[in-house]
Parts: structure tokens; sequence; C-alpha cells
């Protein structure tokens, strides 16, 4: 079979997806930005946060680390052991007349300050846990929102494709009519129904492409069924201003935490080089002679050769990484908000023209060559090109909007303190 075939093939099952979810769409209500935060766990809602794996992950990560300072707090356990010597030997030691029992418990002594380095170190990691957790919140409510304006900049290119194809089918009877009677030549007739196909065609596109992003949008709390319906209006979200004035973003928090955990990693692994002595005490039992004696002892490492700089070393290298991301990390920070803050006054002002000037000019236009083409006054070709002029203008609008939403939901992300 052609390629035609199957990309016809191709086009009409994606039609008949959009159809029929469509449909179903129209039984449910319409998703608002609030209802999207709240589904997601961006609002706090505790059910929809344990039911989301793109909270639960980063939360449990959290919790890990807080038990890790728990953990740090500790002390060593003591030992105890227990020496039979003398058993069961030859001659004198025969048997179990001449054994000797000694208990003893052992107990390793910290120095060089070991547990309050670990402690340091571990509630480092703990504060640089908790900001990921937050930070993986603030991406997911960044994500929502720039979903949610993809998905209805989507919902308005159906609307204008709609708006389009019944426009074109209009056309299309008119021009047909006025073939019949004589006022048009046969060719304007086929030029208004090729219209009206590639018409129909961009609208089952478009079609197509809303359902995809509405299914991405509900894939960010795991909506497997049918996805929901999000209107055409653009959300009204507003950008933070003085919040930015000052780098303090999550993400330089972050990148700040990394740094004092490493800086934290050193000391930890300083302290280790300091070697611990362990201190015993026991009682030994001598069975010949029925008598006993208390032991005293102690036993410390000799650090000839590993001191452990080798993890010393590591973690210097480790802090000087993470000084470099810091310091990348704020470079990075005031090129995006400068970056946003661009797109956004661009968008807003694109906005602003296209919807007060351009769009009700163009409208205007295509009423009035229409009017004309109705009487007999403007050739077909001129209202197409006078719609075609229109339509440009209302994609303009759509995608200006979709930037606008988007820069702000980006610079809501740089500002999350």
């Amino acid at each position: 079979m052609s390629a035609i075939y199957w990309r016809d093939t191709l086009i009409a099952g994606l039609f008949l997806v959009a159809t029929a979810t469509s449909v179903a769409a129209q039984e449910q209500e319409l998703l608002t930005l609030e209802d999207a935060l709240s589904r997601s766990g961006v609002t706090g809602e505790v059910d929809a946060i344990s039911a989301n794996p793109r909270m639960v992950g980063p939360r449990a990560e959290a919790d890990a680390a807080r038990s890790l300072v728990r953990q740090a707090r500790l002390r060593p356990n003591p030992e105890v052991s227990l020496e039979v010597e003398n058993i069961a030997g030859s001659g004198a030691f025969s048997g179990l007349r001449a054994t000797e029992y000694t208990l003893a418990v052992g107990q390793r002594l910290e120095l060089g300050n070991k547990r309050g380095a670990r402690v340091e170190a571990a509630r480092a990691q703990a504060q640089l846990a908790n900001l990921r957790a937050d930070l993986s919140d603030v991406e997911l409510g960044y994500l929502v929102r720039e979903r949610y304006v993809a998905a209805a900049a989507a919902a308005s290119r159906v609307e204008l494709a709609r708006d389009v194809v019944e426009r074109n089918e209009e056309l299309a009877r008119i021009a047909g009519l006025l073939v019949e009677v004589g006022r048009e030549p046969p060719l304007r007739a086929l030029r208004a129904e090729a219209a009206l196909a590639e018409a129909r065609a961009e609208l089952q596109a478009s079609q197509a492409a809303s359902l995809a992003t509405r299914t991405a949008l509900a894939s960010l709390w795991g909506v497997q069924d049918v996805p929901p319906v999000v209107p055409a209006d653009f959300p009204d979200i507003r950008p933070p201003g003085a919040a930015l004035a000052a780098a303090s973003g999550l993400q330089l928090r972050v990148a700040r935490a990394e740094s004092r955990a490493a800086a934290a990693d050193i000391d930890r692994e300083r302290s280790l080089r300091v070697p611990d002595p362990v201190v015993s005490a026991g009682v030994r039992r001598f069975e010949e002679s029925n008598d006993s004696a208390f032991l005293v002892g102690v036993s410390i490492p000799l650090p000839f050769s590993n001191r452990n700089q080798g993890n010393i070393a590591a973690a210097e290298a480790r802090l000087r990484a993470a000084n470099a991301r810091e310091a990348v990390a704020l470079a990075d920070f005031e090129q995006s908000v400068t970056r946003a803050r661009a797109q956004y006054l661009a968008a807003e002002a694109r906005v602003e023209t296209l919807s007060r000037t351009s769009l009700p000019q163009a409208e205007e236009a295509l009423r009035l060559v229409r009017i004309g083409y109705r009487n007999g006054r403007f050739p077909l070709i001129e209202v197409l090109s006078a719609a075609e002029a229109r339509d440009a203008i209302r994609e303009a609008l759509i995608a200006a909007q979709q930037d606008r939403g988007q820069a702000a939901s980006e610079l809501i992300r740089l500002a999350a303190q």
C-alpha cells in the first residue's frame, strides 16, 4: 500500500480517538489550573501527595536523611568477649582442670570529635535532602503550570480550527451557488473545496495535539484513563515581582547546601584519621585453684600508613566541585531570571497589541470582504486571503499567550523560596 494510504489511515485513526475523547469529555467538568495543582499535590493536599510518586520519592529521601541524623548521634556499642584457655590439652592441661575463663567488656572511645563531626555531616545532608524535596515540589508545580498552558493553547487551536472549518464550509457553499448561477468560474468552487479539505485536516491534527497535551498534563498525577478537559481560556498566571530582586531562589539554596554538606564531609573524614582506643575490663577465673582476678586492658590502632588521607582528599575535591556548581548555579540563575523576564514582557506586549489592535482590524476586514463576496463585489481569493490573515493573527495571539504563561511559570519557579 502507498504511503498516502497509511498517512490517511493514521489521520483518520487519530481523528476517531480525538472525537471519542471529545464526546466523553463533554460529560466531564472543565479542569482549572487550581484543580490541576491540587490533583498533583502541589497545593499540599495530603491524599494527593501520598498518591503522587513524583512527590513521595523526594520526601522519602528527606525522611531517610533525618533518620541518619538520629543514627549519627548514637555512640558505639560495648563489646562482650568470653575466652576459654587451657582446655582439652595434654599432661597437666588435659580435661578441664587447668581451664581459665575470661569474661571482659570493651568500649571503643571516639576521639577527635568524631561523633560531633558525624552528626554535623548528617545534619547537612538532611538539610540538603529537605531542600531537594522542596525543589521537587516547585519543579512539579512548574510542570503543571507549563503543561496546563500548553493544553489551553492546544484547546484554543482546536477552536480556531473549528472556526476555520465552519467558515470554509460556508464559503464552499456560497462558491457552489455562485458557480451554479454563472457568477463564478468552476475553478473557484474547486479552490473552496480544497481549502475546506485542508481546514478539516488541520482540525484533526489540532484535536490529536490537544489530546496529547492533556494526556501529558494528567500524567503528572498518574491518570491513565480519559484525560481531563482543559478550557481554551488561558489561566491568569501572575509572575512575582520584588521576590526576584535578590539571588535567593530555591535552586541557589540547594547549591549552597551542597557546598555546606561537602564541607561537613571534610570535617567528618578528618576526624576519622584519629585512632580510637578500646578500653576493656573483665574477670578471669582459674578452674584449678578456683581463684579469680580482674583484668583491665587498652588497645590502640597504630596509624602508620592509613590515616584516611584518601577519603580526606576525595572530600576536599567534592567540596571544590560543589563550590564550582554553586558558582555556575548563581550565574545560570541570574541569566534565567533575565531571560524569563524579557520573554514575559515581550509576550505581554505581543498579547496586548494582537488582542487590542491587530485582531479587531483583521476581523473587521474579513467581515467586510465576506459581505462584498456575497454581493459579488470581491472574488473568492480575496476572502481566503483576508481569512488567512485573520487566522494567522489568531494563531500568533495563541502563541503569545502561551509564551506569556510559560514565562510566568518559569518566574514563579525561579522565585520559589
